[in-house]
């Protein structure tokens, strides 16, 4: 079964200008760029997006500069989900919605503070979707401020009662994600796997697709696995590997080498960003951007790309 949400979304970062405004044509090309090489949907406000260093209207222009600029031609999806005042969350996940993305992503961490309880959490959750009824959601275990994951029980009663189209799962555990899977069965439910160390098992498991940031640097590459990790298992294997060691990038200094490594290939675009200082991006994690551009190259030639 083809659900509506699967196959491989970035969690898009944010171009700003040097001066600290969003770079609304770089936006668009960064878009363009996307759906170009082989994306399903575009996750647009994000942890990725810097959506905590953004104002609550930049998060609404910036989700609808996406949906223009997609025009269509791939599903769009937006959080701003910020606030940790519920009112306050009301209105923001509202307001998103009505900038006509696809679904609007709940984030499980403003859905309960650290030190409360499943109880909490699912209270909120129920009333977040009664006074939200005609809004269509998915749900995101970001991991800033905090981790939140949740339970299997809760996905399974969110499957069974159809009060949400995806989770963007950040288990990074395999054990977990075949739980899952089970949890939704014969649902309509997509499960997305943000983590690339577990992404090729989680989809031979079941899951629907991958939503992570690492599609930021090669969202073709990932693209290439979702499509043939049936069909050609023996190289899906090494695409994976290749994947997961070039994964280690994330923790270096993102989102400022993913600026970095799109300014010196098809995007061009400072690398300013509000949540780290562009100057963690040092001569070596420079060159290891270079570095992996080489190797990205290498893989598509092994893969076949034009």
């Amino acid at each position: 079964m083809v659900k509506p949400f699967c196959g491989c979304w970035p969690t898009m970062i944010t171009p700003f200008t040097d001066d600290n405004k969003i770079d609304f044509k770089a936006v668009e090309k960064l878009t363009h760029w996307y759906i170009d090489k082989g994306c399903d949907g575009i996750f647009a406000v994000c942890q990725s997006s810097e959506m905590f260093f953004l104002s609550e209207q930049e998060k609404i222009d910036l989700a609808r500069a996406v949906k223009d600029a997609a025009a269509g031609r791939v599903k769009v999806i937006a959080s701003g989900h910020t606030a940790d005042d519920k009112s306050k969350q009301i209105e923001e996940l509202g307001r998103m919605s009505e900038t006509g993305v696809d679904a609007v992503v709940l984030v499980s961490n403003r859905m309960a503070k650290q030190d409360e309880g499943n109880d909490v959490f699912k209270n909120n959750f129920d009333d977040i979707l009664r006074q939200l009824s005609g809004v269509v959601f998915g749900l995101y275990e970001c991991p800033y401020p905090y981790l939140r994951l949740i339970t299997t029980d809760f996905i399974k009663d969110c499957a069974e009662k159809k009060r949400l189209v995806f989770l963007k799962d950040v288990s990074c555990s395999l054990a977990v994600e075949k739980e899952r899977v089970a949890a939704v069965a014969g649902s309509d439910i997509a499960l997305f796997n943000a983590n690339t160390a577990t992404l090729l098992d989680s989809l031979i498991a079941g899951y629907d697709g991958f939503n992570g940031v690492m599609a930021n640097f090669h969202i073709d590459i990932y693209k290439w696995l979702y499509t043939h990790f049936r069909t050609e298992s023996e190289l899906a294997r090494e695409v994976s590997d290749f994947l997961t060691v070039a994964a280690v990038s994330e923790v270096r200094a993102y989102p400022v080498n993913a600026k970095y490594h799109l300014n010196i290939t098809d995007v061009p675009m400072s690398i300013h960003t509000r949540s780290k200082d562009k100057n963690i991006l040092n001569e070596n994690a420079r060159l290891e951007i270079e570095s992996l551009v080489r190797m990205e190259k290498a893989m598509r030639a092994k893969l076949g790309f034009n």
